[in-house]
């Protein structure tokens, strides 16, 4: 008799279902956490991209205007304001290069390649575009430069991760970085600075 109800209450608690959900989300729970931290992050991400990109793009037109010289600093101050409304813990760092034309963005200065093993070295001539004395791989003068110069501007970040994704997935790191960049043309408040005869020197490497 006991032996059939030990028998009966078994077989009843076998094929009880009760408490088999919770069970199982308890199993699941782990994996979709860090699936919805890595979807948070990804937009989290995105969003302070667009942030970037929208302080740059005004800030850059800002630059193009007679004056901008004297106030880099504080047209920079904008984009760390707006970047860090988002990401506060955000270290930013600023460039800027000026070139002729936008077709000098970024070219590197001419040089007589006579061995054409495409490095500008033993004692090979170039033209110093940027008066520099040195043969550079982009040919741009540091700053905002003058009237009608194309500017690029360019603006890198590092910052926190909102969420510990990194605690979770290989490969991933504390901070996140992100840059970005872009070219205007200064406006025509006076005539364009151009050399028409730059100097030239000779690679040393």
């Amino acid at each position: 008799m006991i032996r059939h109800r030990m028998t009966t209450a078994l077989k009843r608690l076998g094929q009880d279902q009760t408490g088999a959900t919770i069970v199982e989300f308890a199993l699941i729970t782990p994996a979709l956490m860090v699936v919805l931290m890595g979807l948070f992050d990804l937009a989290y991400n995105m969003y302070t991209n667009e942030m970037l990109n929208g302080a740059v793009q005004q800030a850059a037109r800002m630059s193009t205007v007679e004056g901008a010289a004297g106030r880099q600093e504080q047209i920079d101050s904008g984009v760390v304001a707006a970047v860090r409304a988002v990401a506060p813990g955000a270290n930013m760092t600023f460039s800027r290069k000026a070139y002729a034309g936008f077709s000098d963005v970024n070219r590197p200065e001419d040089w007589d390649d006579a061995d054409n093993d495409g490095t500008c070295n033993n004692g090979e001539a170039f033209e110093d575009a940027n008066d520099n004395g040195t043969w550079d791989a982009s040919a741009g003068t540091n700053g905002l430069g003058g009237a009608r110069d194309a500017v690029l501007y360019s603006v890198s970040i590092d910052y926190p991760r909102l969420f510990p994704i990194f605690a979770f997935l290989p490969g991933q790191t504390e901070t996140y970085s992100l840059s970005t960049s872009t070219v205007l043309r200064n406006q025509p408040y006076d005539a364009q600075a151009v050399n028409p005869n730059p100097p030239t020197g000779n690679c040393t490497e």
